[in-house]
């Protein structure tokens, strides 16, 4: 019969946490390093498609991170459980994200169609 130590449970809830606030801390200075860049140096402006494209092909690369990440730890190579499940949550905000955008899209287009009628 297995003991549970609470204490210990609680040990690597705290560690967890401490990894995720590490990882939010490190976005957010990639974030505000790639947001200083930006202001200092302007690229050129691409058109509206290729930002589009650009986008999706953000999406489907977090997708197929997602997909992988299941794959390795359906094989055994990933161990952590909480890696791949905010991989997949990544990939549903992004998918989700994209849809609720291509009906926003969709939406302006039938009312400049409607405009001319």
């Amino acid at each position: 019969m297995s003991v549970i130590r609470p204490a210990s449970g609680i040990q690597d809830i705290l560690a967890l946490r401490q990894e995720v606030l590490a990882r939010n801390d490190a976005l957010q200075q990639v974030r505000s390093a790639s947001e200083a860049g930006a202001k200092t140096s302007p690229a050129p402006s691409a058109g509206f498609a290729q930002t589009l494209g650009d986008a999706l092909k953000d999406v489907s690369a977090v997708q197929q991170h997602s997909g992988d990440m299941q794959a390795a730890y359906e094989r055994g190579e990933v161990t952590d459980i909480a890696k791949v499940m905010l991989a997949r949550q990544e990939a549903g905000v992004a998918f989700e994200a994209t849809l609720q955008v291509r009906n926003k899209l969709l939406s302006a287009y039938q009312d400049i169609m409607r405009m001319g009628s």
